[in-house]
């Protein structure tokens, strides 16, 4: 995870100068983070403080406070003197509640965040639930699976909720892709049953994450499908390069749950060729709906859905006066590129399939999407039927099952079937084959140039 994906990185990476160290004489030489902790760690001694004095014995009436001989009857008049006279001592307070804070955030940033707008510190540990009575084996080996989701919400602090998740999905033994962002949370993590049971209920019962059950797409698999654990806050948690403020998910679609969706697949499918009024939409990448896709779609042949706007943009006459049914992995990318294609005002209707294919295929696994089911992670894809819908990318025999590029720094996906590969053909293409073979450490160099994409355009025209 980059340094600026770290949490609360702004905090954890200070070094605390010799201003910090000598109480903090010259405040104006910190940083403006540094400056607004030190704020809070001074507002919180100085309440502190004047608590200290309040007299307990005084239970009747308004309550009293007792300092230097004197008694108060007034906040204001304690607060008075304890600023004029015990300065020196709140100065003291703060830079030991400002160093014990620091110190906190240093050795365990998973266990407290910093509210940067209450400056209150949050225990994010009162997320994450008691396993003490399950072991470590229970969580660690067993039948497993693969949970994807996600919530578009109002997340104020999203390096609070980075730094809970990285906590639980470690504590779970969880590996997986967490993005937060202000607009919510997308996630895919895999684990072992018990493991993602514990994870489904957590997010179930934080207070910001109104979710049901149903919300989690599950598939088999553990936490072997992932390499590692990934949490990160980042501007958007499906990157589409439209900033969420400009084209927010509230803008969205009309939902169809999966029978309804099926029956406008099977009603466009009816009409064939006379049906020129309904567009069956693909928003995922080539390479998705390249093993998999609903029949008689439009699968766009784009490479990350960064683009998709684009296509939008310059295919609008596709759309324009007619009914568009859209679909994805998940539902995620639909809740966006709908609310894009929205924005246009070219469409007579837009509708999305709620749960994406994942949900569709738990309703109707012999249905109208054919062939496997792209995944990100290890697996690559899943499948719910036999078909097999693309070739070998060199002898052309039917064939779906991905291998990365082996040429260094290519991060194209290959379709090569096994007597291909045992022949050497491993690459994603000629031009990959031939430089992996003369590749050494002097010419190689951390960037894709492969016919792959030199000949693909990036946004094709499809009108």
């Amino acid at each position: 995870m980059a340094a600026d994906d770290t949490p609360c990185s702004e905090f954890i990476n200070w070094e605390v100068d010799s201003s910090i160290c000598n109480g903090f004489k010259q405040e104006k030489q910190l940083s403006a983070p540094q400056r607004r902790y030190y704020s809070f760690c001074r507002r919180k001694s100085f309440a502190a403080f004047v608590a200290s004095k309040k007299d307990s014995s005084h239970e009747e009436g308004s309550p009293l406070w007792c300092c230097c001989g004197q008694t108060f009857i007034e906040h204001a008049a304690i607060h008075k003197h304890v600023a004029r006279v015990h300065n020196a001592e709140i100065q003291q307070l703060a830079q030991d509640e400002y160093e014990h804070l620091f110190n906190q955030l240093e050795e365990e940033p998973e266990a407290a965040q910093v509210n940067e707008h209450s400056g209150e510190t949050v225990d994010v540990s009162v997320w994450i639930p008691d396993i003490s009575h399950i072991c470590e084996e229970q969580l660690k080996n067993g039948p497993g699976r693969v949970l994807l989701y996600y919530h578009y919400c109002r997340v104020e602090e999203p390096h609070v909720i980075c730094a809970w998740q990285k906590a639980l999905c470690e504590k779970l033994h969880l590996t997986g892709k967490l993005r937060v962002a202000t607009e919510g949370i997308n996630g895919t993590v895999g684990g072992t049953n018990l493991a993602t049971d514990i994870y489904i209920e957590a997010m179930r019962s934080h207070p910001l994450f109104e979710m049901d059950e149903e919300d989690f797409k599950t598939s088999d698999g553990g936490a072997e499908c992932f390499t590692e654990l990934k949490v990160g806050v980042y501007k958007e948690i499906v990157p589409m390069g439209v900033d969420p403020d400009l084209i927010s998910y509230q803008l969205a679609g009309v939902h169809l749950e999966p029978d309804e969706f099926h029956k406008e697949v099977e009603a466009l499918l009816t009409k064939g060729d006379l049906c020129n009024d309904t567009v069956l939409l693909d928003c995922r990448n080539y390479y998705e709906s390249k093993i998999g896709q609903f029949t008689q779609c439009l699968a766009p042949n784009i490479r990350k859905f960064s683009y998709f706007p684009d296509y939008v943009d310059q295919n609008l006459e596709l759309f324009r006066d007619k009914k568009v049914l859209m679909y994805c992995t998940g539902g995620i990318r639909c809740e966006r590129g709908s609310a894009y294609l929205r924005s246009k005002d070219v469409c007579k209707e837009v509708y999305q399939l709620k749960g994406g294919i994942h949900k569709y295929l738990e309703r109707f696994p012999e249905g109208f999407y054919r062939g496997k089911l792209f995944v990100f992670d290890e697996r690559y894809a899943i499948s719910s039927n036999s078909d097999i819908i693309s070739d070998c990318r060199y002898c052309g025999h039917p064939w779906d099952q991905y291998k990365l590029c082996s040429t260094q720094y290519c991060c194209q996906l290959v379709l090569s079937c096994p007597s291909c590969r045992q022949d050497g053909h491993t690459a994603c293409c000629p031009t990959c084959q031939t430089k992996g073979q003369a590749q050494s450490e002097e010419t190689s160099h951390h960037k894709e140039e492969c016919e792959c994409t030199d000949v693909r355009p990036r946004i094709p025209q499809d009108v």
